[in-house]
C-alpha cells in the first residue's frame, strides 16, 4: 500500500490518480486531518507492508526504520512530487513492496539515497530511467 503525506498539494494527487497509482493519503482516507509527526509512526505500524512518501524532512531518520513500513522522504519541489513517486516506483531496485520494507529512502532529482535498518551508512543510486 501507498501513503502520501498529508500535505501533498491536490494536484499531485490527481496526478496520481490519474496515472492509477492506488495511494491513501494521511488526513483523507487514513488516520485524521492534523496528526503530528510522533502520531504518523503509530499509524503506519498498525498498517503494515505500506511505503509512507512524505516531503517532512524529519522523517528522514534511520531511528524510523522498521521491518513493517518503509519511508521515502522526497527532497524536491512539492509540485513534483506525484512525478518522483511514480519515477521512485518504476525503479528496478524499488518497484515492489518486498524490495522496499524495512527501508529509508531520500529521493533527490539526481539519485536515491537508501538506508537499511541496523545499518548507519546508506548507498546511493543514480537515476536509472
Amino acid at each position: 500500500m501507498i501513503v502520501i503525506d498529508e500535505h501533498f498539494p491536490e494536484s499531485q494527487r490527481q496526478l496520481l490518480k490519474g496515472w492509477r497509482i492506488r495511494f491513501r493519503q494521511i488526513g483523507y482516507e487514513i488516520g485524521r486531518r492534523g496528526l503530528k509527526d510522533s502520531e504518523i509512526i503509530p499509524l503506519l505500524l498498525q498498517q503494515r507492508r505500506l511505503t509512507f512518501f512524505t516531503l517532512d524532512s524529519d522523517f528522514d531518520k534511520s531511528k524510523y526504520c522498521h521491518s513493517h513500513y518503509s519511508l521515502v522522504f522526497l527532497d524536491i519541489n512539492e509540485y513534483e512530487a506525484a512525478t518522483f513517486i511514480r519515477r521512485f516506483l518504476k525503479q528496478r531496485k524499488f518497484n515492489t513492496q518486498a524490495k522496499r520494507l524495512g527501508k529509508i529512502f531520500r529521493v533527490t532529482r539526481t539519485c536515491i539515497s537508501v538506508r537499511e535498518r541496523h545499518s548507519e551508512q546508506g548507498v546511493r543510486f543514480e537515476w536509472t530511467d
